[in-house]
């Protein structure tokens, strides 16, 4: 069963995917094409509702850091993927203490995430390393 917002920590509020990508585009001032450029290229994974895209405020967040990224700091899109390749997902998803104490990429750092079995990126079950941006990234360059 599905919770109401008013039931919803302010944590699982930010995860919601309640924007669609009209007003996403709106919101961060791009278009409709650009974010799904970026979902091309493994940056961010909208929720899906029937053929739909749903966005949550964490991945309004990372849509406009990735805008910074490429307008003001000059990165592109293939240099961000390099750079989320030297990154430790853990510092890119700001995981808490408790949250890497049971992240099987944090205690075993031989190994990417997306490399290892039982690969949770949370103590919640709902978040696994398949809804991860990095996670996702990876799966994608290996595909290509």
């Amino acid at each position: 069963m599905k919770k109401l917002i008013s039931e919803m920590t302010d944590e699982e509020k930010r995860d919601a995917p309640l924007f669609p990508i009209g007003v996403v585009a709106e919101l961060i001032g791009i278009t409709d094409q650009t974010i799904r450029l970026y979902e091309k290229h493994g940056l961010i994974k909208p929720a899906r509702r029937k053929r739909n895209r749903f966005y949550s405020e964490n991945d309004l967040k990372w849509l406009k850091c990735l805008r910074y990224l490429i307008h003001n700091k000059k990165i592109s899109i293939e240099g961000i993927k390099k750079l989320l390749d030297y990154v430790p997902c853990w510092e890119l998803t700001d995981c808490s203490e408790q949250e890497r104490a049971k992240c099987s990429a944090y205690i075993d750092k031989t190994k990417p995430c997306w490399e290892l079995k039982n690969n949770m990126c949370s103590i919640d079950t709902k978040k696994t390393c398949e809804n991860c941006v990095i996670f996702l990234s990876k799966n994608l360059m290996r595909k290509s």
